[in-house]
């Protein structure tokens, strides 16, 4: 995707309308993979104007583009609705023009590893006597403090150091990362909220301020079942349990076999265990005293979930599914992601998509997952191009002609 016109434009980035929750806010940013970008991807559904600003060879995310045709989906799913311009911040002419557009935004964000905007003289102590309204916004693996700050974090490396792979997976293997990259997503989420906390509080007392996220510190709660165990055993520490439940506190609660494939079948108050009893067509099992409440279940749990499997086993995913809806049982299909990408569900709610991507072509893409009930919907614009909007971008925040934005790219500057 670099080396293509800054000018040419595919389409350009629609002016935010006036009736969404972030009109009128701008947003440098320096987001790159997933963590950052998400986090702007949200500001731009929500109608703030975000510029996207990458070195001149891109951002890393854009070299996974080297293995297939032209831009990554990841990349268009994170980028819609973004600016693009580049900028060489190792350059001095480039850190000047840095200065010059942070006066006229409200927001900096970036996800590089601690110190490096410091070291290359526009950290948040520089900015920030430039424009004492300023929201910087940094996001790290493991914070801008402490011993462990300075250690390399992605997602895979941040689900190790806090705990997730260690209780992922099943028993009897070695442990497993999450599917997802969920850590840089989830964090990406925090950051947002960051940023938008500290929108509402500079609104209110009229100052700027640094707000941090660290991944790490991000997925801390979402170890709650499985800390219930440690603190529970006394110390122990929380064992791997495959698809049951973290704390091993409630069964049934697992994945089990059906004639094409697996469902999952979790009972979360008692009521739901007589309506599953009925659903089975096993009334017996009401009654039964191994599984008469959830703490017997428990106890008895490879029993529990024996007489489940042998009833799944003989239907497929739809068929348990249409029986346990009737009867309010949280109960739901294993799908794979081609299914997901065309769930009638989020398409017809409009968090799915397809639109006309310059490089992909015709692609599905998420939308936001936060609702602003009246305000009007954002069109999806794709993902830019490396420098796409220099001209626009530079010219509109800067006053720059389209001969000084080319000086600049001749100089090195972007």
């Amino acid at each position: 995707m670099s080396g293509s016109d800054p000018a040419a434009s595919v389409k350009s980035v629609p002016a935010p309308r006036a009736n969404m929750p972030l009109a009128g806010v701008t947003v440098i940013d320096f987001g790159q993979i997933y963590q950052g970008p998400y986090a702007t991807l949200l500001m731009a559904k929500a109608g703030a104007r975000v510029i996207k600003v990458e070195p001149p060879h891109g951002e890393p995310g854009r070299l996974r583009a080297q293995v297939g045709k032209g831009a990554t989906l990841p990349l268009a799913m994170l980028n819609s609705n973004k600016s693009a311009i580049t900028l060489n911040l190792k350059s001095e002419r480039g850190r000047e023009l840095l200065k010059e557009m942070v006066k006229k935004a409200d927001v900096v964000l970036e996800n590089f590893a601690p110190g490096v905007m410091d070291k290359l003289g526009v950290g948040y102590s520089v900015l920030r006597e430039i424009n004492p309204l300023l929201i910087y916004a940094s996001g790290t693996g493991f914070g801008l403090s402490g011993p462990d700050k300075d250690s390399l974090a992605m997602d895979l490396t941040v689900q190790a150091a806090s705990g997730v792979m260690s209780i992922t997976g099943f028993p009897d293997g070695p442990p497993v990362k999450a599917g997802p990259a969920f850590i840089d997503f989830l964090s990406g989420i925090h950051l947002y909220a960051a940023v938008v906390t500290a929108l509402f509080d500079r609104a209110m007392s009229g100052r700027g301020r640094l707000v941090e996220v660290a991944m790490q510190e991000t997925v801390y709660p979402t170890l709650a079942s499985n800390l219930g165990f440690v603190y529970n055993s006394q110390g122990k520490s929380a064992p791997r349990v495959g698809n049951r439940h973290g704390g091993l506190a409630i069964a049934p609660y697992n994945v089990y076999k059906a004639k094409d494939g697996y469902v999952a079948v979790i009972t979360v108050v008692e009521d739901h265990w007589p309506k599953l009893c009925e659903a089975m067509g096993r009334e017996d099992l009401k009654t039964d005293p191994r599984f008469v409440s959830n703490a017997k279940r428990v106890e008895n749990i490879d029993a529990t979930d024996a007489v489940i499997e042998a009833w799944t086993s003989t239907l497929t995913r739809k068929e348990v599914f249409e029986r346990t809806k009737k009867f309010r049982i949280p109960v739901a299909p294993v799908r794979d992601l081609l299914e997901v990408m065309h769930d009638p569900h989020m398409h017809e709610r409009g968090m799915l998509e397809y639109i006309d991507h310059p490089d992909l072509g015709r692609i599905i893409v998420p939308t936001s997952p936060l609702r602003y009930h009246g305000a009007d919907k954002i069109e999806t614009i794709p993902s830019p191009r490396v420098g796409q909007h220099n001209v626009e971008v530079y010219g509109d925040l800067l006053g720059l002609s389209a001969d000084d934005v080319a000086a600049l790219k001749e100089e090195g500057a972007i």
